[in-house]
């Protein structure tokens, strides 16, 4: 009597504690991951359940299964290489997870045999109806389209951790909160029934929605890789942006990665999106920059006359040369882009002081990372103009002297294309919930950085250099007017100096009497054909392309025939 008394009343609640203690087990529930999704709703990024195969080592006795033939008994063995059959592993390797952990505790009741198995997996296991076998949930990344998007997209750890692209940036929005749940069990290790008990709920993460038409994506992935491999080309990137939204519709990189299968590409560089963390000097397709900057001071007009020589010594000591002998030539303003001269382009340049064209340029986007906040994005080199030497004030006006990336280049003609007004550059839609709320939607207000008159006017100049310029014959696209200006570069090694090797670009819009879409191209030492005459054809082809699947309104009126010479 005093026993009972001791035990029912005076110490029940504690034994009561102790005795659940000591059968209740806790486990994780797994929220999921949210989606990453293009701008139709596709899946880029998204979760699927899988499971993790645990035993209890301490329990891990034979048994008795009933089978059409009656009862028979199995053996740990047997039941270890039945399972390790489905699992992919071998029987003695699942006995020394039990052994290895009772070795180290002897009440040892959680090993792991397998992570991450698929629902097929988990069923044929179960199915065994191992006593001392348990799952556990456990939600995993999967990429459906591969390839399609995988620079921008990025990828997470085999642990679920974030890691690179939209996976990590947006990561505050996909992350999900893991709950708690308990449960108790027998003297054999067996769960009790109807025992489970929620203690902490798990929040499923958001969706990523972004303005990337996964479609286009493909297609432009596949035309880059062509050309990149045909030309021999290190790397290259091509983005499609909306001229009149600021939204990315396409960024393809090449060469591209597979989120599934990530040490399938073996260059960390090749993981991320260089359209956004690889800048460069950008040559040529810079001096529509410098042109909209003298037209909007008012110090020229698209007919204003130079002469350029093949070399031009200002007085502060630089030295400007164009890119091949020739005698002085008689040039407008439009026949400097036309041309190309680094000579015209310096002499209309250095009628703007050097603080007014630092200020076009940082107006123009230069000198900071874009709107996208995409990871480790670089924001290019744009030094303070009271630092230009006598050389950067006029390496400066033709794209050298500074870098870029290619997001900023493509943003550089959004404006122009935009009768002068800069959008923010817009990679995702915003954050999307469960009951259908939108957070994290990016601003979209954008600011005048030239007149309507002076981005008209270098359009019009642009369209002459489409129409004129040597590479007239291989990006021509019928129907529509384009404007558009290639680019040649020397690269950086790094160290203060240049590799022998070239960035060859392309940048424009169309259709130019009423522009919808930027396409800019950019490929890294094209060795086989080390010229823009290598990117044309890629911006021939995308811009096409997106015309066709936007239907873009062919152009009704012919271009304004401006004069190159005088």
């Amino acid at each position: 009597m005093v026993k009972l008394v001791d035990i029912q009343i005076v110490r029940a609640e504690t034994l009561n504690a102790e005795s659940l203690g000591n059968r209740s087990v806790e486990q994780p529930v797994y929220g999921s991951r949210g989606d990453i999704l293009d701008a139709n709703g596709v899946v880029l990024a998204g979760t699927v359940m899988r499971y993790n195969i645990t035993l209890s080592p301490r329990n891990a006795v034979e048994f008795t299964r009933t089978t059409d033939a009656g009862e028979v008994t199995v053996t740990v063995a047997q039941a270890a290489a039945e399972v390790g059959a489905l699992t992919g592993k071998t029987g003695d390797s699942i006995l020394q997870v039990i052994s290895g952990a009772l070795a180290k505790d002897k009440s040892s009741d959680y090993a792991y045999v397998a992570k991450a198995v698929d629902v097929d997996v988990f069923r044929a296991v179960d199915k065994l109806e191992i006593p001392w076998i348990y799952f556990e949930k456990n939600p995993s990344r999967v990429y459906p389209d591969g390839a399609v998007a995988g620079n921008l997209v990025g990828f997470v750890s085999s642990g679920g951790e974030a890691q690179a692209g939209l996976e990590l940036g947006q990561d505050s929005c996909l992350a999900s909160t893991n709950g708690v749940e308990t449960y108790e069990k027998g003297a054999d290790g067996v769960r009790l029934p109807q025992s489970t008990v929620t203690t902490s709920q798990a929040r499923n993460g958001g969706d990523v929605v972004t303005t990337v038409d996964s479609d286009l994506q493909w297609y432009v992935q596949q035309v880059l890789a062509k050309q990149a491999k045909a030309t021999g080309a290190a790397w290259g990137n091509v983005v499609v942006q909306e001229v009149k939204t600021g939204k990315l519709v396409a960024v393809a990189d090449y060469p591209s990665v597979d989120p599934n299968n990530v040490n399938g590409t073996e260059n960390p560089d090749d993981r991320g999106s260089r359209a956004f963390t690889a800048s460069f000097e950008p040559g040529s397709t810079f001096k529509a920059l410098t042109a909209a900057s003298v037209l909007d001071a008012g110090l020229a007009s698209p007919g204003s006359k130079i002469v350029a020589p093949y070399r031009y010594l200002p007085s502060n000591g630089a030295n400007v040369n164009d890119s091949s002998g020739h005698a002085d030539l008689n040039l407008t303003m439009t026949g400097v882009l036309i041309e190309s001269s680094n000579t015209g382009m310096s002499k209309f340049g250095e009628l703007l002081s050097d603080q007014q064209r630092y200020d076009y340029m940082t107006r123009f986007g230069l000198g900071k990372a874009t709107e996208a906040q995409f990871p480790a994005e670089d924001s290019g080199i744009l030094h303070a103009w009271e630092n230009w030497d006598s050389q950067t004030k006029y390496a400066t006006m033709f794209g050298q002297g500074l870098t870029t990336t290619a997001l900023q280049v493509s943003s550089i003609y959004q404006a122009i294309g935009n009768n002068g007004v800069r959008l923010p550059v817009q990679l995702v839609e915003g954050c999307r919930h469960a009951d259908g709320t939108m957070t994290d939607v990016p601003a979209t207000a954008g600011s005048q950085v030239v007149s309507p008159t002076a981005a008209r006017d270098t359009a019009d100049m642009l369209e002459m250099v489409y129409q004129k310029g040597w590479l007239a014959a291989k990006w021509n696209i019928p129907g529509y007017r384009v404007a558009a200006k290639t680019g040649t570069a020397q690269m950086p090694n790094g160290q203060g100096g240049y590799t022998r090797g070239y960035l060859v670009s392309v940048s424009g819009f169309a259709p130019a009497d009423d522009p919808q879409y930027v396409v800019s191209v950019s490929l890294a030492d094209p060795v086989k054909l080390n010229s823009s005459a290598a990117s044309a054809p890629v911006f021939q082809e995308v811009m096409s392309q997106v015309l066709k699947k936007y239907r873009a309104v062919p152009s009704g009126a012919a271009a304004p025939a401006l004069p190159g010479t005088w």
